[in-house]
């Protein structure tokens, strides 16, 4: 199925200007796919493939979750069947979706995310996009609202990817998820017109040359929006954890706006603007019935004035720069 997919992306790059580079992302994702090795990955291979075979539904970009609609509307036996085999792809980091009358009530209420996001989005329509750690695909199916040329999202996590073909079968957004790492993906592809890197920078060991890579996948007049967590402070301010942060094992560099905005100035962006700052609350980041492990509730102080290992609570900025 993973080689299906990318043989479907490629496909669709033709006439793009991701044209150029499809002989390569391809072969760079072959050898990914070749070398899976993950024990779980049958087990969430056989609930794809037992989903229901319907009709595409019709998708509602306005709602909170992603809605898929079926017209005529499912029966009640059918929407059992897919709530059961959806619930087999547990945990459900990023959503919500409703497929029918199931609700996929994921840990994020990435939706607040979404309306804060809507502050920087550039203009989508007819153009290249990439979305550089896209999970579960939530905020591809957001943007495919807004008719893109071409709608990739690239995410090592093989579960993420099965999620998104999962809830793409019934809805057909026309995005499409690659199994790749950002540090996979070809330097001075110079041909994305946008740019996202939401929650990733604090996971990069270099948070500089994230950037300066972020910078070689666009092309020349293009627009990164970068989403990561930050700390209050000066430009010369920027937490590193000496060990896990919010019980985050692979946290290296909070840094301040000020300090971020230096980075990108660094790098050669212009027009930094700040689109929104906020702290992320327990409303939107929790355990469900879909994601039943322990979750930002569990991670901070009972007062949620601090990690549970003594750092400013997590706080987010969202960031547009050409």
């Amino acid at each position: 199925m993973f080689k299906s997919h990318l043989q479907d992306f490629c496909n669709r790059a033709v006439g793009s200007a991701v044209e150029p580079h499809i002989d390569v992302i391809k072969n760079i994702t072959n050898r990914v796919i070749d070398n899976i090795n993950q024990g779980d990955l049958h087990r969430w291979m056989a609930a794809y493939g037992s989903l229901p075979d319907l009709t595409a539904g019709k998708i509602d970009y306005d709602k909170p979750a992603v809605k898929v609609q079926f017209d005529p509307e499912l029966s009640e036996s059918v929407n059992l069947e897919l709530k059961d085999t959806l619930l087999q792809l547990h945990p459900w980091r990023k959503g919500p979706f409703q497929i029918g009358d199931t609700f996929v009530d994921a840990e994020w209420r990435s939706n607040l995310k979404w309306e804060r996001l809507l502050k920087a989005l550039p203009e989508l329509t007819g153009r290249t996009v990439l979305d550089i750690g896209c999970g579960n695909g939530y905020y591809l199916m957001k943007m495919a609202k807004y008719n893109p040329r071409l709608l990739l999202g690239i995410e090592p996590g093989l579960l993420q990817n099965i999620q998104f073909w999962s809830i793409e079968k019934f809805a057909k957004t026309g995005g499409f998820v690659l199994p790749l790492k950002i540090q996979e993906m070809p330097l001075d592809m110079k041909c994305f017109d946008v740019v996202f890197s939401m929650g990733v920078l604090y996971h990069r060991k270099s948070p500089i040359e994230h950037i300066e890579h972020l910078k070689s996948l666009l092309s020349p007049q293009g627009t990164l929006v970068l989403e990561t967590l930050i700390v209050d402070g000066d430009e010369q301010t920027c937490l590193v954890p000496p060990g896990r942060y919010a019980q985050m094992r692979n946290v290296w560099f909070l840094p301040s706006v000020s300090m971020l905005s230096g980075w990108l100035e660094k790098v050669g962006f212009k027009n930094v603007e700040i689109a929104d700052v906020s702290i992320t609350t327990t409303e939107e980041q929790r355990s469900t019935d879909w994601m039943r492990f322990h979750s930002l509730p569990q991670f901070l102080t009972a007062d949620q004035q601090q990690t549970v290992e003594g750092h400013p609570p997590p706080k987010r900025v969202i960031i547009s720069c050409s």
